[in-house]
């Protein structure tokens, strides 16, 4: 069924543990401030709706659905997803791949990924920071990534740059499982924290980075906030 244009991913995380690894899988994320960016986006719109799991990650979509279909769902983090997904790397003795950011943060993740988990096998590539790649880049790029045979890709690059990465090079990336996390590469090297456990179960983890970012998060909330709420209440008076 689709919400308001996406089909989202309402399960438990587990429902999904026996089909990863066995076939391509693209794990996306959504929140309103990626929603707004999708209405004016066409790529990016159709990367996030071609996604196998496209996970409501924001307060806002769980907010939205309730609003318009009187469904109670619960919000999925990509961090909840990358703990999810390193879990089974450990328990299957697999690998993975940290595509995006810089060379001191990756090097973080993989020291920290070795103590927690040990049986992970890690590579990383941190790719220019620009906005598009050149054809030339992202051959070499999917031909590095290939090469250590990764069992899971985590793309970090923020929204919409890498859905949209991984939406053109999908069919020549040789990885089973696909996901693209964004902040999570900060969160789990420690360059950010993250909300205390308490605000995220009442729905204000967005004020708490708000808070610690307000140049970037804190504008851009006050921006995304309002408009998604006009956006939905039109798709709610449209549809009635």
């Amino acid at each position: 069924m689709k919400y308001f244009g996406y089909i989202l991913f309402l399960e438990n995380l587990n429902s999904v543990d026996s089909k990863l690894f066995k076939k391509k899988m693209i794990i996306s994320t959504i929140n309103p401030y990626a929603f707004l960016i999708a209405e004016k986006n066409k790529l990016f719109k159709q990367a996030l709706q071609d996604s196998d799991i496209l996970l409501p990650d924001g307060i806002g979509i769980v907010w939205a659905v309730k609003f318009l279909y009187k469904i109670k769902i619960k919000k999925i983090a990509g961090y909840d997803v990358f703990i999810h997904l390193m879990k089974l790397l450990q328990k299957n003795k697999g690998n993975c791949f940290f595509f995006g950011s810089s060379e001191e943060t990756l090097k973080k993740i993989k020291n920290k990924v070795a103590n927690e988990y040990p049986a992970v096998e890690v590579s990383y590539l941190s790719p220019p920071f620009k906005d598009v790649f050149s054809d030339e880049e992202n051959t070499e790029f999917v031909s590095y990534i290939n090469s250590k045979k990764p069992d899971v890709l985590f793309v970090g690059m923020t929204a919409p740059k890498q859905e949209k990465w991984v939406y053109k090079n999908r069919e020549k990336l040789d990885v089973s499982v696909i996901a693209s996390i964004g902040a999570v590469f900060d969160f789990y090297a420690g360059n950010e924290k993250r909300a205390h456990p308490l605000l995220i179960r009442l729905g204000l983890e967005w004020v708490a980075r708000s808070i610690q970012s307000p140049g970037r998060l804190g504008k851009r909330n006050l921006y995304a906030i309002p408009r998604f709420i006009f956006h939905i209440l039109k798709y709610k008076f449209k549809n009635s």
